[in-house]
């Protein structure tokens, strides 16, 4: 967090919190009320600012006030770089994922060391470049074949990960990322 963010907090410690103002979609991109917020000083403000509190609800550090922030699907947005490394919508880059998991639609997850992370769904390239099975490349029948495992089942497939590290590839139904990675989706006051 910003050093004038927590300046800020210890002169004004009693701000509310705001809730339903701020959505993270699929893709990285920041909208408040509805509208897609594109000018670079304000996204780099909230990405740089932008935290998880103890129960897993992710927010925005706005001077001394929290903005809770609506997920479409997940904290954390992976793009892919031209050398095949992946790197967070807040620009910071993945090093060491522990889990992966891969929900109904094809849609991949992994625990990163920054919190849960959906790959965008403009990298499908990546992913299937990177989906193994026994060592070889994954064609279409098995695919198919670990999509329609039950969500919570290990598949036969990995995601390999460089230097010949690969991760098991567990299916894992989209409305249950939330409760199973640790985060809340749509956070609300507490007295709501």
């Amino acid at each position: 967090m910003e050093d004038r963010m927590l300046r800020a907090m210890a002169r004004w410690p009693n701000v509310p919190a705001l809730y339903g103002w701020l959505l993270l979609d699929r893709r990285g991109n920041w909208h408040v009320r509805g509208e897609r917020i594109t000018r670079p000083q304000i996204i780099d403000t909230i990405n740089a600012n932008y935290l998880p509190d103890a129960e897993g609800a992710w927010y925005f550090q706005n001077g001394p006030q929290r903005g809770y922030v609506c997920l479409a699907y997940a904290p954390l947005i992976l793009m892919a770089r031209a050398d095949g490394s992946l790197v967070t919508h807040t620009g910071a880059q993945v090093q060491a994922p522990t889990t992966a998991w891969m929900d109904e639609d094809g849609s991949l997850l992994l625990t990163t060391e920054y919190g849960p992370a959906l790959l965008a769904d403009t990298e499908g390239d990546w992913l299937l470049e990177r989906l193994i099975s026994e060592g070889d490349s994954v064609d279409e029948a098995q695919l198919a074949q670990a999509l329609a495992q039950p969500s919570g089942s290990p598949t036969a497939l990995r995601l390999s990960w460089g230097k010949g590290q690969s991760l098991p590839l567990t299916r894992l139904d989209a409305a249950q990322a939330p409760a199973s990675l640790g985060f809340i989706a749509d956070p609300q006051p507490a007295d709501s």
